[in-house]
């Protein structure tokens, strides 16, 4: 990492810093100050969309430690989500529990079922392994809607009951808007350790060569399992923090394609960077709005192309943009950002 003239290290604490320099302190705090004023100087468009950024940023978080850092392909990310939010919703409603048990709770059960489905990465990797993730996306919501109905609810709706910390109830969208930003910044910071630990270095290891990484003494069966239950907790959490801002979850909401749009995610984002599950959920959440106000105004200047067309213009879009960048800058999001960095912070001897 680069520093400003005059500014360098002087100790090994320094050196292994998250945030190095006082300016960046700085800047980090405002920015969270700022994520916080939002629901008291804007209006609920904008903390709707703040939120849903939150939430699936935590999800792509998990899959970034499972797919981007350890290289073990899971297409199964929102049935691990729905095992979160059932656990989360379940415990609160029925057996009262407070959220600050429930929210871990609900990582730790997402966590053990990752393990779970997890076991096959030791002998399969890759496409086929790909494929066991996605058996779990469609056996997590069948046992959802099927044995477990009386306590899940089936395929109907299950109401969440409000949050409640310590005697105090989040009900209003403020509230819980900021409950959402804090638990998001605590899991980054979470994630941004585990990369920088000597697990998050082996997990890289297992994603560059696997008979080099056990060559080097490191066991492939354990940091494997290690990372699917990681992903699969973070998994959990964003569940938990979606049925609590939805307030209503069903199996509906959790679906193969939310998926698959969320590898896509991770992948135009840069898969295997900090910065990946943060970028991709804001370009996409963005590019799902910009749609919307879009479809229904294309189909009015071009009638000839039909409902059907405008209506699909959001799966359109998502598949071109992930084939673009895959073509053109397979580094994603989060290398464009670095250039752009480099190029001002050497401006204007940028050569």
């Amino acid at each position: 990492m680069s520093f400003p003239s005059g500014v360098f290290n002087t100790s090994y604490v320094q050196d292994m810093m998250i945030l190095r320099t006082r300016s960046q302190r700085v800047v980090l705090c405002i920015f969270m100050l700022g994520l916080l004023c939002v629901p008291w100087v804007a209006g609920q468009f904008w903390v709707n969309m703040l939120c849903t950024i939150a939430t699936t940023s935590v999800a792509l978080m998990g899959l970034n430690i499972l797919t981007g850092y350890c290289g073990q392909i899971s297409v199964g990310n929102t049935g691990f989500m729905a095992i979160g939010a059932y656990t989360s919703a379940i415990l609160a409603g029925q057996l009262g529990l407070p959220f600050w048990l429930c929210l871990p709770c609900a990582g730790l059960t997402a966590g053990v079922m990752g393990i779970l489905f997890g076991l096959p990465s030791l002998k399969v990797k890759g496409l086929y392994l790909s494929l066991t993730t996605i058996a779990a996306q469609f056996i997590i919501i069948y046992l959802i809607k099927t044995p477990f109905e009386k306590v899940t609810g089936g395929a109907i709706s299950l109401d969440v009951p409000p949050v409640s910390l310590a005697g105090y109830v989040f009900e209003s969208e403020k509230q819980i808007y900021c409950l959402l930003m804090i638990v998001t910044f605590l899991m980054a910071f979470i994630f941004r350790n585990i990369i920088r630990s000597n697990v998050g270095r082996a997990f890289l290891a297992i994603h560059n060569n696997e008979i080099a990484a056990e060559a080097m003494g490191i066991n492939l069966y354990r940091h494997k399992l290690l990372a699917f239950f990681i992903g699969c907790f973070y998994c959990g959490i964003a569940g938990s923090l979606l049925s609590v801002y939805s307030k209503v979850i069903s199996p509906d909401d959790f679906t193969f394609s939310g998926s698959v749009w969320q590898l896509g995610m991770l992948i135009v984002g840069g898969m295997g960077t900090t910065l990946a599950p943060f970028l991709g959920a804001i370009f996409f959440t963005v590019l799902d709005e910009v749609v919307l106000v879009a479809s229904p105004l294309i189909s009015i200047v071009i009638p000839q192309l039909g409902a059907q067309v405008t209506a699909s213009m959001m799966e359109m879009l998502f598949g071109l943009t992930i084939l673009v960048f895959l073509v053109y800058q397979p580094r994603g999001l989060a290398h464009m950002w670095d250039i752009m960095k480099s190029f001002w912070s050497r401006w204007p001897f940028s050569y």
